[in-house]
């Protein structure tokens, strides 16, 4: 075995790795990545990238469909799911193929192989390739992320029941689907696959879907979704799954208590994740983990063993994110180069799910804004009356909410559902950062035609108690 010395050895090179590395390299640091798979780890192999190229494909289908609406005829629409399979596959190349030209770019040794810490400063590699590595380095960063999570005593088959990965590499597109779990994952597939012609039912344990969403949004993504014609079934219970026949059959108790078995040709199981700090040298090295196998860390992303730091998914640090993971990254490269650094506040963090209605959200829903003690009120404004909306055609659901401090009227939430909102989320993010009012979005102007006129309609309601043009 060979030995060679880096400022930063990085384990995983998924979006919080990859970035880690590259600002590492940027502040001079010798560094090397140790990754197993393809680069760009979970999000653009078999997460975020792949399933909204998919989602996309989805969406166009369904805008197709409706594009006689706008004096558009098109004759015999259908979905060839290979095609849009081969779309995923091509965009998730072009962003893996990104990652290796900024990789070079940056002089970031690449170390394809099974990394594992042999204790302080050393970590040893198992190489794809064969043969073995000892990398010693001042400072490691774990970063390997982590793994959809089984249903207890139901293992994934990779044929019918199915994880996120399984549903990235379906062949045909099933008759009917069954989601366990209605986070972004469940309802992304549910939507997805509901737009293919799959019929779809949704199970989740708590009373709503989306749960940790205002419950207002979650609200308004169920009616979406039952004129969509998706089945849902909240504060259900799985009691067991039969794999034994043609068909998974699922048997749920429903909130009221009644029992049934639902037979389906797929079942989707999305109930989170399970992270990857298995077999990496984890004790050896006196980095702590809690209960279910999360790394836990300070702010400032210190594991507590000397010179380890984690970040990610593998981490105790919810929400699970990419864009988390990165900024953690960058947070914890430059701890270790000695430049002053605040912790994150994970509590402005923006979360976004792809399903049809979007959601999108960041800071404190309006019932966890009760409960911390605040005074509060609320601003609303629906897209059915907003101009750019209805030249989209994309009216009937979906709404603008912010929460304010009634006291000093800070902004303390923004919660969107409706067209685009992935992307208008990037000022209720500012408004959180900069401690914005309601009279500060207020009096920012929106630019017309726009959806994001919403959010300056809702600041209105927020503040005076009514928007303008509702």
């Amino acid at each position: 075995m060979s030995e060679q010395v880096y400022d930063l050895v990085v384990l995983g090179s998924g979006p919080g790795g990859y970035v880690a590395a590259i600002r590492a390299a940027q502040l001079g640091m010798k560094t090397a990545i140790v990754e197993v798979n393809a680069l760009g780890g979970v999000c653009l192999n078999i997460g975020c990238i792949p399933t909204k190229a998919l989602l996309h494909s989805a969406d166009l289908l369904e805008e197709v469909k409706e594009a006689k609406r706008f004096g558009i005829t098109v004759e015999n629409v259908a979905f060839e799911l290979a095609g849009a399979m081969k779309h995923k596959d091509t965009v998730v190349k072009q962003s893996t193929d990104g990652v290796a030209f900024l990789m070079k770019k940056n002089k970031i040794e690449v170390v394809a192989g099974r990394g594992r810490l042999l204790g302080r400063g050393q970590v040893h590699v198992q190489l794809n390739e064969g043969g073995e590595r000892v990398l010693a380095a001042k400072y490691i960063i774990v970063a390997t992320g982590g793994r959809p999570r089984p249903f207890p005593d139901i293992p994934f088959d990779g044929e019918r029941v199915l994880s996120s990965t399984d549903m990235l590499n379906l062949k045909t597109v099933p008759s009917s689907l069954l989601a366990i779990g209605a986070g972004a994952i469940g309802v992304e597939f549910a939507s997805m696959f509901r737009s293919f012609g799959s019929e779809v039912t949704i199970v989740e344990a708590l009373p709503r879907i989306v749960p940790n969403e205002d419950e207002e949004v979650s609200a308004e993504l169920t009616k979406a979704f039952q004129r969509r014609g998706i089945k849902i079934l909240a504060g259900a219970k799985v009691e067991g799954v039969d794999v034994g026949g043609d068909k998974v059959v699922v048997t749920v108790v429903d909130s009221s208590g009644k029992s049934q078995q639902i037979a389906v040709e797929k079942l989707l199981i999305s109930i989170g994740i399970a992270p990857n700090t298995e077999h990496i040298g984890l004790e050896e090295a006196g980095v702590k983990v809690n209960n279910r196998g999360f790394i836990e860390t300070d702010g400032f992303l210190r594991t507590g063993a000397e010179g380890v730091y984690a970040i990610g998914d593998c981490t105790t640090n919810t929400p699970w994110l990419a864009h988390k993971a990165s900024a953690e990254g960058i947070l914890a490269v430059e701890h270790i180069a000695g430049h002053h650094v605040t912790p994150i506040d994970y509590g402005k963090i923006a979360a976004c799910t792809y399903c049809n209605p979007e959601i999108a959200s960041v800071g404190l829903t309006e019932a966890k804004a009760r409960e911390r003690g605040y005074q509060v009120k609320v601003g609303k404004f629906p897209f059915s009356a907003n101009g750019k909306a209805r030249v989209l055609g994309q009216t009937r659901f979906g709404f603008i909410k912010l929460v304010a401090d009634a006291q000093y009227d800070e902004i303390l939430g923004v919660h969107m559902i409706g067209p685009r909102v992935t992307e208008m989320i990037a000022e209720g993010g500012i408004a959180l950062s900069h401690e914005a009012t309601g009279e500060s979005m207020m009096r920012t102007i929106h630019a017309h035609p726009t959806l994001y006129e919403t959010i300056g309609e809702a600041a209105h309601a927020l503040v005076h108690g009514a928007p303008i043009h509702l």
